[in-house]
């Protein structure tokens, strides 16, 4: 990997590759893969991480807003586009981009219809959500039967898949509950099939519910954070590579003399003489303040350096006393030797949360297209 001149976040489609892989692995080969892209990648680049997919053979993408999935049509990209959580507002673009809206709810479906007939579709897909427990989007059980009829008495629609969605499916603490979700949406999706006369596709499990429910792949399953590189177990973390490394380099190195204070707010002060090193990176960038005042490190020349003071908006500033380093010198934000998963517990947060933060403003670099 080279070295950087500006801070980059440096994209390996050979690791994504790799847990694709892995992941389909571990389901039947017949079961379909869908890839969720949204957030840009989780805070990657989508464009390139859907063309992978598109190429190692996925079923389906997701995205969370219809925006997205225009964009991933501009791009050219063919594979069927799961949009979970379409806003009416936005139907015409959807239809007009054959993305296929995630249902969720009867105002929503009448909507939809509403603008289905306007534009004279016939059997558009249509993705029906179910609530179970997250609580959060879909429909319950008791609506099944409105749900059927509304498809049964318009030609424009017609419901491509069935899904929920596990609410602790990393946990072992919540196994039970877990079941009891998959038993609940085993008995919704069979009373649909029986209604319908078909059967749509289902699924339910995301990337902690491959690993650890693989009897409920049902007809197709969804990864978001383990094509990245997560798997929200450390077990699973050992199998996977992180797609994404975050780097950038030291500006300028500034000797702290004893009580001196370092950033704003003078949020460190020095017991000591030390060494300090700013980098390009802040707040703006996607790395909150609560990484400052010691709760996280960059790596060095393979050494630790300590977030020291508060984080700006713009740049940070670590301790670099005890590491043989020059201005120009790269830093490591987190990457294959440190994941974000690690720098995110440093702040009592989750790798989610660090990688989706990561801006628009910041470079990437593609690897291995």
């Amino acid at each position: 990997m080279s070295k950087v001149g500006e801070t980059t976040l440096v994209l390996d489609l050979l690791a994504l590759t790799h847990n694709y892989n892995v992941l389909r692995s571990k389901i039947d080969p017949d079961t379909k893969f869908l890839g969720v892209v949204k957030a840009f990648a989780y805070g990657s680049d989508m464009v390139a991480i859907a063309k992978r997919l598109e190429e190692l053979g996925a079923d389906y993408l997701a995205v969370a807003y219809v925006s997205e999935g225009v964009l991933l049509r501009e791009s050219n990209i063919k594979l069927p586009i799961l949009v979970l959580h379409p806003l009416a507002s936005n139907f015409d673009d959807l239809i007009a981009n054959q993305l296929e809206p995630s249902i969720y709810s009867i105002n929503i479906l009448n909507q939809f219809l509403d603008r289905a007939k306007e534009k004279k579709q016939t059997d558009y897909p249509i993705h029906i959500k179910f609530n179970t427990g997250l609580n959060r989007l879909g429909f319950s059980e008791a609506d099944v039967d409105f749900i059927v009829e509304k498809t049964k008495e318009n030609g424009c629609i017609k419901i491509k898949s069935v899904f929920s969605h596990l609410v602790a499916s990393e946990d072992a603490n919540e196994r039970v509950f877990s079941l009891k979700q998959i038993s609940s949406f085993k008995n919704i999706s069979d009373a649909m099939t029986e209604k319908l006369g078909y059967g749509p596709i289902r699924h339910m499990l995301n990337t902690s519910g491959i690993i650890n429910y693989p009897e409920a792949q049902f007809e197709m399953v969804r990864s978001g954070i383990g094509l990245y590189g997560y798997g929200n177990q450390a077990e699973v973390d050992a199998q996977l590579q992180p797609v994404a490394t975050l780097k950038t380099i030291i500006s300028q190195i500034h000797e702290i003399g004893l009580d001196q204070s370092v950033g704003y707010n003078r949020a460190f002060k020095a017991t000591s003489a030390i060494k300090s090193a700013t980098l390009p990176i802040g707040h703006a960038d996607g790395i909150g303040r609560q990484y400052g005042k010691g709760k996280g490190f960059v790596t060095i020349n393979g050494e630790k350096a300590p977030i020291i003071g508060n984080v700006c908006m713009d740049m940070i500033m670590v301790d670099v006393t005890k590491i043989d380093c020059q201005e120009g010198d790269e830093a490591i934000i987190f990457g294959s030797e440190k994941s974000a998963e690690q720098l995110a517990s440093m702040a009592n947060t989750i790798s989610y949360e660090i990688l989706t933060a990561i801006s628009q403003r910041v470079k990437r670099e593609v690897l291995n297209q």
